[in-house]
């Protein structure tokens, strides 16, 4: 067998992560929902909330068992338009596709609305649009954000087997932040390429694995393409492949993973596309390992369609078990046969890490599980990966 990155196997158990984003304390959350609004926030109680946040999060990781361990999403605000403040080009408003089956379900979508309430960093209202050439044009912002988060795990070596950070795909930006500059799409997808190929770089350059969060190859099929041929869109999955694959030219595959979904919401999801129609296509992605979602009630069967499409010899699957929209605590026997069936279909257990489905915080304030709980469920999702290993190794 190939030779697998030592941080991107489980070496002799099952090895647990997360998919980024993990609660905020509340202060952070408040001054981030205010700067969204257009409000004046004190830019020194930011840094210092952001920093205390920094410090706060990673030891809970720990604590609850997490052996590849990242920075919360701390000092970010939401997991994509917080980088239309290190690039140029980004102005004006607009608001984004209702999801298609949350308009098949308009009685949910009502009820939704309530529970997540008005204090959120939106992730489909007044987002920006490319009005002018896009260029990364000051790296101070995520090389600070890599010094910080590399500052705290200084401070605890030994306590944990891994570190990754997270940047956004550029076809999630270019779908969420409306062309209005670039003749085509393609051209617009090629800039973006070249400014995230800045941030991949400074992950990689300060010793994290690079996670890139690309829901846009799955989601974007019931929000853009909610009404267009699934050929369109499968062409899009591929543009988007082809311009990941090019900023990653420079970056070993063994350093770099990708998550992908259907949207970080709890709703119906009856108009997902099947995981079985996009993953030849996501397959081509020049990574190491696949971050998905089986978790939940609809794409917790997919993890089968690796016996179609297998892994290459390289390569990990980081399986999401664990829900990251329900406050159901999932049992550690539950957690642990989803590993164990998983494990089966991948044909080595060493390339499986526990993960969970999606982010629990991905923009400020919009979260379906309780803070107490999310640390519950993550500990149950050690517990359940060291049964699993008690099983598999």
């Amino acid at each position: 067998m190939a030779k697998i990155s030592p941080v991107q196997f489980s070496d002799g158990r099952i090895y647990t992560t997360h998919t980024g984003s993990l609660p905020r304390p509340q202060r952070l959350k408040q001054l981030y929902i205010d700067r969204s609004r257009g409000q004046k926030v004190d830019p020194v109680e930011l840094l210092s909330e952001s920093r205390a946040a920094l410090r706060w999060v990673v030891p809970k990781q720990i604590e609850a068992g997490i052996d590849v361990v990242n920075d919360g999403e701390q000092q970010r605000d939401q997991f994509f338009r917080y980088i239309q403040r290190r690039l140029s080009g980004f102005g004006g408003s607009w608001n984004r596709n209702v999801f298609a089956d949350l308009i098949d379900f308009p009685e949910f979508k009502i009820m939704e609305e309530r529970i997540i309430g008005k204090e959120v960093v939106s992730h489909n209202e007044g987002l920006p649009k490319a009005i002018a050439e896009v260029r990364y044009t000051d790296d101070s912002a995520i090389k600070y954000e890599c010094a910080e988060f590399r500052s705290v795990l200084d401070e605890i070596p030994g306590k944990f087997t891994g570190s990754f950070m997270t940047a956004p795909s550029p076809g999630l930006v270019a779908r969420g932040m409306k062309n209005e500059h670039y003749d085509n799409e393609e051209s617009y997808l090629k800039a973006l390429g070249e400014a995230f190929r800045v941030e991949y770089e400074a992950i990689i350059d300060s010793g994290f694995i690079l996670q890139i969060d690309a829901p846009d190859l799955a989601l974007e099929r019931h929000v853009t393409y909610q009404d267009r041929p699934l050929d369109e869109f499968l062409a899009f999955v591929e543009r988007v492949v082809s311009t990941i694959n090019h900023a990653l030219r420079n970056i070993p595959k063994e350093k770099v993973r990708m998550h992908v979904c259907w949207g970080n919401y709890e709703g119906p999801h009856s108009r997902d596309v099947e995981l079985v129609q996009i993953l030849p296509l996501i397959r081509k992605a020049k990574v190491g390992a696949f971050v998905l979602p089986f978790g939940n009630g609809r794409h917790a069967h997919e993890y089968r369609c690796f016996e179609a499409f297998p892994l290459d010899d390289d390569q990990v699957i980081v399986a999401g078990v664990i829900d990251s929209l329900t406050n159901f605590i999932e049992h550690p026997e539950a957690v642990a046969d989803r590993i164990e069936r998983i494990s089966a279909v991948i044909g080595d257990p060493r390339r499986v890490i526990a993960g969970t489905d999606c982010g629990f915080e991905t923009s400020t304030g919009r979260r379906r599980v309780a803070d107490d709980i999310v640390w519950a469920k993550l500990r149950s999702l050690t517990a359940g990966a060291r049964i699993a290993s008690e099983r598999l190794f």
